[in-house]
């Protein structure tokens, strides 16, 4: 290539280097311009990052917070669902006495609800209650004792105190709760008779929905049998339940299993295993002459486990609306008697209990209930050679049924019917004659902790005629009493 060639070539390249020199500073200072913004925006957002970060940190720690407050009341309301729902019981909710009266502050007034503390402070209390009735009457018999069998019946003309009791209760520790009641009362000689009625301990937090139940105390057989006579809807105890059980009721040293059914409905087993010997256990190896029915008593002692008293009973609840609930029970009781070394007793009971309570009701009325029992025994007694009595089979059956209408705040009204009867045999002692009652009754209540019961009985009993017999009973409560079954 010539040198002529090369010339323009070289101009050309010189040109655009000039140029391209001319503009450079100008494109500098843009970029430079660019990157410092550039780097502004990498400043802002570098620093709104980190105070997104620490009030992100801030948020987190506090999220931290709450769920271990959380985690912390779970386990504390499981621990209590545990202590709480064990006790489920008849048809209501019973709560560990550690639940049911919460310390009282130093400054609250104390009323007469509240427990007594008793050595201790915190949940380290005791439930002490006193109550007492009066029963004041007259009667056509002047043996009102003859008409009035149950041991907390009136028993006199006149005035009669038949049952004064101190009950006490609380937590012995997370596991189990004691109880007991000790019963004064005055004989018709006004002499004080001291009687430890109950006495037992039951189970807080056994698993599998079980509880146990250990002492003496009244034994889950039907409605009335485990209710103290406070709780009764009359004056006196039902006919049927005097003629199986006798005058204190069916209650005797021993222990209780009891099983809550995984129902949607309450569902609960029961099986107690007790002493059969005793006025306690009336109808089994009781040496009183009243239920030997003519016989020397045998010398019969615990041989073997056949001779404790068994008692099963199921019960059960269901709602049938809104304001209807319905309580159904079926019971029995198995156990050795005193007639003979091989003699035996059986009693079965049915129980029903209806109740009505409208949405509309207010502190508890109106309302309406109906009860009713009724119970088949077979006693077997033994041969008596000496007594020229054979070996034979007695039967004694009987009921009630009674409906308490609750027409107005505090004021209650109702009607009981009831009749029992049963096979004379061959002593024909008189001591087990047909016998109904119609007693109707009125109940004015000022207060929880006081009432006035008014309840006239129109008995008839076989080979004696008819006895009519009217009753005034006040009663009054005071301290802190456990919280009874539905």
């Amino acid at each position: 290539m010539s040198k002529i060639t090369i010339l323009p070539l070289y101009l050309v390249v010189i040109f655009i280097m000039g140029s391209a020199h001319a503009q450079t500073p100008k494109q500098v200072q843009g970029k430079d311009d660019e990157l410092t913004t550039l780097r502004s925006q990498l400043e802002e957002m570098r620093t709104s990052f980190e105070e997104m970060k620490k009030d992100y940190d801030v948020r987190f720690k506090q999220m931290q917070d709450k769920i271990s407050k959380l985690d912390e009341e779970k386990e504390r309301l499981e621990k209590i669902s545990k202590e709480v729902v064990a006790p489920v019981r008849g048809g209501e909710i019973k709560l560990p006495s550690s639940f049911q009266q919460p310390p009282i502050p130093e400054k609250q007034p104390w009323s007469p609800s509240h427990p007594l503390q008793i050595f201790g402070a915190g949940k380290s209390y005791m439930n002490i209650s006193f109550d007492a009735l009066f029963d004041f009457g007259t009667s056509t018999s002047p043996n009102v004792e003859e008409l009035e069998r149950g041991d907390h019946d009136p028993k006199q003309r006149g005035l009669t105190l038949p049952n004064e009791e101190i009950f006490l209760e609380g937590a012995a520790d997370p596991y189990f709760k004691g109880a007991a009641d000790i019963v004064y009362k005055l004989d018709e000689d006004n002499e004080t008779e001291i009687e430890l009625e109950e006495v037992y301990m039951t189970s807080l937090s056994f698993p599998l929905n079980l509880q146990l139940k250990a002492g003496q105390y009244f034994t889950e057989f039907g409605r009335l049998n485990p209710q103290h006579p406070h709780q009764w809807d009359f004056v006196d105890q039902p006919l049927v339940n005097n003629r199986m059980f006798g005058p204190d009721g069916l209650r005797s040293p021993g222990g209780r299993i009891s099983w809550l059914m995984p129902t949607p409905f309450y569902s609960e087993v029961f099986l107690a295993v007790l002493d059969s010997q005793g006025e306690t256990a009336f109808s089994f190896r009781n040496e009183e002459e009243d239920a030997l029915y003519g016989r020397t008593p045998a010398d019969r002692g615990v041989r073997s486990l056949g001779d404790m008293l068994f008692v099963p009973r199921w019960t059960s609840s269901f709602d049938l609306m809104d304001s209807h609930t319905v309580l159904l029970g079926a019971s029995a009781a198995f156990g050795p008697n005193a007639t003979g070394m091989d003699t035996n007793t059986q009693i079965y009971g049915l129980d029903l209990f209806w109740k009505w309570k409208p949405p509309t009701q207010s502190g508890g009325w109106p309302f309406v209930t109906w009860q009713t029992e009724g119970m088949y025994r077979r006693f077997e007694a033994g041969r008596d050679s000496l007594a020229g009595l054979p070996r034979e089979n007695l039967a004694d059956w009987g009921a009630y049924s009674q409906v308490i209408w609750g027409f107005k705040k505090r004021w209650t009204a109702g009607l009981r019917g009831e009749f029992v009867t049963g096979e004379t045999g061959n002593f024909g002692d008189g001591l087990r004659p047909d016998r109904t009652r119609l007693s109707p009754v009125l109940t004015f209540y000022p207060s929880e902790f006081t009432k006035l019961r008014l309840q006239y009985n129109r008995d008839e009993i076989q080979s004696h005629g008819s006895e009519d017999s009217v009753f005034l009973q006040l009663e009054f409560s005071i301290g802190a009493h456990p919280a009874h079954k539905f």
